[in-house]
């Protein structure tokens, strides 16, 4: 055997998978396709500036994310709780009393949200407090969408417009909330429970700091490695008579070099991994995001308080998200840097100057006060697979990690739910499994 386990995938699913694997003493060789691991939680640097891939944000109480990452030493910058719903000529800040008492004046002052949801949100937010993390994605009780749960808490269709369909459009990639309430359910109590943030060094601070604990137990990272197929056996589910190992699973890569193990843990994208294994349950519908980040000249003004803007009125785009006030690292000689991000198929295809001209005036209508024409494309990032689409009942259905033939299991946020959080719990189930064959 060439290793104890092969490692299809660099993301944070098969980062950790890896270094566990490692840790507990196993031979390791991790394959990744790209020049650098990370998967989709990565950085890039652009004019000075740090750029992730796409608007991402940690949630500091995530389970996985305490108990697989050293989280003080990613150097959070946390948001402030709740948003700033936006329409032209209004600001209305929405906070959250309980964590930020400063705020509950200016928050209970908003007109974009009745009182009456103020108190049902703090009712929801302590019978959400009461339910174990592992109950949401269950699949114990009947689902439905996040409209329909809402709807069904009596909440006002004000609130539902004004608040949640901006936020949780960016949180779900989808404004029109058909998404499953288990998403919502979880991410609100985890908001109740801790921050949004990101780390000073850019999200690829996360992957590199997973990369860093699997070196340091031994896993061999080959990046630049494209795997063809994945082989079990002489009759192997995946290539019928391939002539692979009569035990443990054999890799073959676009180069014509093959490599055996024990055990193969596949840990690529939804779509790669579904072409690998044959496990038909691997959802392969994703939802699309483009990110839009823009310069203001330096040494301006712009603050926000650390806090999301909401387009209350329009689509286009989604928010406005005040990047280099909340992480000042993020930026070079003081230029402000926004991210503004657009839903929908429709986003993949416009042309980044539209995007440019919808920014800038919906920022002169939130902010008439000051003017926004020297607004800088720095860069555009069009994902047409941000995440995997998880409509009601999804979370059911989807694959477990030993559900592959023979020995090769799965990890991936595709065998939780669409995150970090799905991602990191995947990896460490997925060594569960694997230890059966080593």
């Amino acid at each position: 055997m060439d290793a104890d386990a092969i490692v299809v995938g660099g993301g944070l699913a098969g980062l950790g998978s890896a270094a566990r694997l490692a840790e507990a003493g196993r031979d390791v060789t991790l394959l990744e396709r790209r020049p650098t691991v990370g998967g989709r939680v990565r950085s890039r640097e652009v004019d000075g500036f740090t750029l992730d891939r796409g608007f991402q944000i940690l949630f500091t109480s995530y389970p996985a994310v305490r108990r697989e990452l050293d989280v003080d030493a990613l150097d959070l910058r946390a948001f402030s709780p709740g948003a700033t719903i936006c329409r032209p000529g209004s600001r209305a800040v929405l906070a959250d009393p309980l964590r930020e008492p400063t705020a509950v004046v200016e928050s209970a002052l908003n007109h974009e949200v009745p009182f009456s949801d103020k108190l049902r949100t703090l009712a929801l937010r302590y019978d959400l407090s009461k339910r174990a993390a592992d109950e949401f994605f269950a699949g114990s009780g009947p689902d439905a969408s996040i409209r329909e749960y809402l709807t069904d808490w009596g909440f006002s269709s004000d609130y539902v417009a004004n608040f949640v369909e901006p936020f949780y459009g960016g949180i779900t990639l989808d404004r029109s909330l058909s998404t499953s309430k288990a998403v919502f359910e979880y991410t609100f109590r985890a908001m109740s429970r801790g921050s949004i943030a990101i780390p000073a060094g850019g999200m690829t601070a996360i992957p590199e700091q997973l990369a860093e604990r699997a070196a340091d137990a031994g896993v061999e990272v080959r990046t630049g490695e494209d795997v063809e197929a994945v082989d079990v056996g002489s009759g192997g589910r995946f290539r019928l008579g391939s002539g692979g190992p009569a035990d443990g699973a054999r890799v073959e890569l676009a180069d014509g070099e093959t490599l055996d193990a024990d055990v193969v843990v596949v840990a690529t994208t939804p779509p790669e991994a579904r072409t690998l294994t044959g496990v038909e349950s691997i959802p392969d519908a994703g939802v699309p995001n483009v990110t839009a980040w823009y310069a203001l000249p330096e040494r301006s003004s712009f603050a926000t308080g650390r806090r999301i803007l909401l387009n209350a009125a329009d689509e286009s785009p989604n928010a406005v998200v005040p990047i280099s006030e909340v992480a000042t690292e993020y930026a070079p000689r003081n230029r402000p840097l926004l991210a503004a991000t657009f839903l929908g198929e429709s986003a993949l295809e416009r042309d980044a100057e539209d995007l440019r001209v919808d920014t800038r005036e919906a920022l002169s209508s939130w902010f008439p006060e000051r003017g926004f024409e020297s607004l800088e494309t720095v860069a555009v990032d069009r994902i047409p697979f941000a995440q995997f689409a998880q409509p009601p009942g999804i979370h059911a259905t989807l694959p477990d990690p030993d559900d592959p033939e023979g020995p090769v299991v799965l990890a991936g946020e595709y065998t939780e739910w669409s995150s970090i959080q799905g991602a990191l719990a995947s990896g460490r189930k997925a060594v569960t499994t694997a230890s059966k064959y080593l």
